[in-house]
């Protein structure tokens, strides 16, 4: 049998990667969106929200490094296959449970699932693109995240007030095993892919054979001994503290403090994240672009890293304006954030050869999980003691330039790693 050949497939399967991470926001994003539904039947404090949150971000981040490499030994196409089936069967399991302890074990293996998702979109994407397209393939995929957080508090208010909470956690969970079964039929590695056209795989040689050549499997005793790993580690334990307070507390903030209904907040709530959105393919077209000017990459780079930082202190106003100033603000801070997430998982694919990406991009992602569940446990702390998210939001907004400077002073330069050394005299570049 001849299967049709699809032109132009990387991009499709950029697409595909971004439909998976749409899917993942309205999972992680279905508790935060209905949690004041499910507070009607199952009583849950601050301080025990706080603590679901970090029981997801406990296992995503665990996930993120076991992910990864999951993905690097199993390859892209099973390794998401795998890591999808798991967290979708998890999600739909939420929807039956009864107890703040039951939602605790739903989100926790909710977790587990989700954690590998973008190491094995960065190790596919590495597959894929080269440099001067892989920043805009990391912006089609991580705006999937935007859209799915987008899309999920006008759809989860629909199908609450149509049905009920559970069916929420039924209908999204369900939807990702149809996604499996795309991914299994579309992915292979561009070297023994049957459906890539004849000038795409001649368009792609060259890249692939650059990312093949020399570019030894680097064990996590090696990539410990980088400090450009303990760098993007540093500085993504910072922002996505800040990233993961946002989107999980968003609702509950407009529920709390500016009293909306779930109604309302299905109206308001998607704003931010459509920002967020835009954010992710502006931050991968701007480095693309820069990349074309004939920019170098550390530069492209490290542009679009310090604009997206200095747009995360506006988050300090969020608590001073009226609502629908601090909904702007909200906004340009997701969007600020989402444009760093893409550069910052560009990275990885910048400096790291394929057969590694993925162990590094799941350590990295582990890092940001880790800032974010141990703030969202500070900040539930915060919010049980002072009854104010003001000075949550102060902190929030400083995060993401701290992040910026540990770049600049600890990363330095964004180019490839020298492996040969680490191999040679296993005497990391430090």
């Amino acid at each position: 049998m001849i299967l049709k050949r699809i032109p132009n497939l990387r991009w499709w399967i950029a697409g595909l990667l971004a439909t998976a991470s749409a899917l993942a926001y309205v999972d992680r994003q279905t508790l935060p969106v209905v949690i004041g539904e499910i507070q009607k039947t199952i009583p849950i404090t601050d301080q025990q929200y706080g603590n679901l949150q970090f029981m997801f971000l406990l296992a995503y981040g665990v996930m993120y490094i076991g992910g990864g490499k999951l993905t690097d030994m199993l390859g892209a196409r099973w390794g998401y296959f795998v890591i999808i089936v798991w967290w979708s069967a998890a999600n739909l399991m939420q929807g039956a449970v009864s107890s703040v302890f039951g939602l605790g074990v739903g989100l926790f293996l909710l977790g587990l699932g989700e954690g590998g998702a973008f190491p094995a979109a960065a190790k596919a994407i590495s597959e894929w693109f080269s440099a001067k397209e892989r920043s805009l393939a990391f912006g089609i995929f991580n705006a999937g995240s935007g859209f799915g957080a987008t899309i999920a508090p006008p759809l989860i208010a629909a199908i609450v007030l149509r049905l009920n909470w559970r069916w929420v956690f039924f209908i999204t969970g369900a939807t990702g095993f149809v996604w499996a079964v795309c991914w299994l039929g579309l992915y292979y590695p561009p070297a023994r892919h049957k459906r890539l056209t004849d000038p795409e795989r001649d368009f792609l040689t060259e890249a692939i054979h650059a990312r093949v050549a020399g570019s030894p499997r680097l064990s996590w005793t090696d990539l410990f001994r980088l400090r450009q790993v303990w760098g993007l580690v540093a500085a993504r334990f910072c922002s996505d503290s800040a990233w993961f307070f946002l989107i999980f507390w968003l609702p509950k903030y407009l529920a709390d403090v500016r009293h909306l209904n779930i109604k309302s907040i299905g109206y308001f709530a998607w704003i931010p994240y459509a920002l967020a959105s835009l954010g992710s393919l502006l931050g991968g077209w701007l480095s693309g672009y820069l990349v074309k000017r004939r920019l170098s990459i550390d530069a492209s780079r490290k542009i679009c890293l310090g604009i997206s930082a200095a747009c995360m202190p506006l988050s300090l106003l969020i608590t001073v304006s009226p609502l629908s100033v601090t909904i702007v603000f909200f906004s340009l801070a997701m969007l600020g954030h989402q444009c760093w997430s893409t550069i910052m998982q560009t990275l990885t694919a910048d400096m790291f050869p394929s057969s590694s990406v993925g162990s590094v991009a799941g350590l990295i992602g582990a890092a940001g999980a880790f800032g974010g569940m141990l703030f969202n446990v500070f900040a539930g702390a915060l919010l049980t003691a002072y009854h104010s998210y003001s000075i949550v939001f102060a902190i929030t907004g400083l995060l993401h330039p701290l992040g910026f400077i540990i770049i600049l002073l600890v990363v330095r330069k964004i180019t490839p790693v020298i492996y040969l050394k680490i191999y040679e005299t296993k005497v990391a570049p430090i």
